[in-house]
């Protein structure tokens, strides 16, 4: 039997999911605001891609790469022995804050022993599965379109953290061999909608309309090969809504949080899809 306490419990739950739904669709930041968030991201990610592009032409292929990186070493053994490094990447470790948004910098690294470039490879290109690889994050994905190394893929993320957000997305990717041992990747998202009522009469919200949680994505690959496996860094940038005031309990957790979780749980399906892959072509 259901107490009096579990009934009051849900029914509050209800009630500030009611709020929040309320508070957001009344808290859209105005055109003119919006068009200065996205000016100040793209500010953001031009720098970032100066950054990684010296990082290349340099030959600070991953982060710990850095000469001047304190303990270099210790880093590198627990990759191996199969942590999952992230870091928040901006200075002082804060947020970054915008008129009007909030952009989230985070870099991981992950260490897929027995692999070679290809087998990650193999897998990161196989968009067509991304929605069984990276299940329950990525719902449906699918190629669009492929010229050589360039693609412009289709995924469909849920998220859920309090809430349940789910987006429709667009991607153009592209790919370059640095080396027999090491290559890199590009992603930019060309479209990102939140999906109203998903599953019964849904329809894509217009910008503007949506809640924020996601306006702007890009994404930066670089894999290694060497100490018998693959190194695999990945930098995720994204700009979601700022935090409505008032709404920071519930709304914040979700913007904040999601990133952060979201890279962990890429690169470590990343390394369980190479290494099941791998030992699926042994069995056969």
């Amino acid at each position: 039997m259901t107490s009096f306490a579990d009934t009051s419990r849900r029914l509050a739950i209800f009630a500030a999911l009611l709020a929040i739904t309320a508070s957001l669709s009344l808290a859209h930041p105005k055109p003119t605001l919006r068009d200065t968030t996205v000016r100040a991201f793209e500010s953001y990610v031009a720098k970032v891609q100066a950054a990684d592009d010296r990082n290349l032409g340099h030959g600070n292929f991953l982060w710990l790469d850095v000469p001047d990186w304190q303990g270099r070493a210790e880093p590198f053994s627990r990759l191996r022995v199969g942590e999952v490094l992230v870091r928040r990447n901006n200075p002082e470790n804060q947020k970054i804050e915008v008129p009007g948004g909030l952009i989230h910098d985070w870099q991981g690294m992950v260490f897929i022993r027995g692999a070679k470039i290809d087998d990650v490879l193999r897998i990161l290109q196989d968009y067509d599965h991304h929605s069984i690889y990276y299940a329950p994050d990525v719902e449906r994905s699918k190629i669009e379109s492929r010229e050589g190394d360039q693609y412009r893929i289709f995924l469909r993320f849920r998220r859920h953290n309090i809430i349940t957000v789910v987006l429709n997305t667009e991607h153009d990717v592209s790919y370059y061999r640095d080396s027999a041992t090491r290559a890199h990747s590009r992603s930019s998202a060309v479209h990102i909608a939140e999906v109203e009522n998903p599953g019964r009469n849904e329809k894509e919200k217009k910008q503007g309309d949506d809640n924020g949680f996601l306006w702007r994505m890009e994404t930066w690959w670089h894999m290694e090969e060497k100490d018998g496996g693959v190194y695999l860094q990945n930098e995720v940038v994204t700009l979601t809504r700022d935090v409505p005031p008032g709404l920071g309990w519930a709304v914040e957790p979700f913007i904040t949080s999601i990133p952060k979780e979201s890279l962990e749980f890429t690169l470590t399906a990343t390394r369980r899809a190479v290494l099941g892959n791998l030992q699926s072509n042994k069995r056969n």
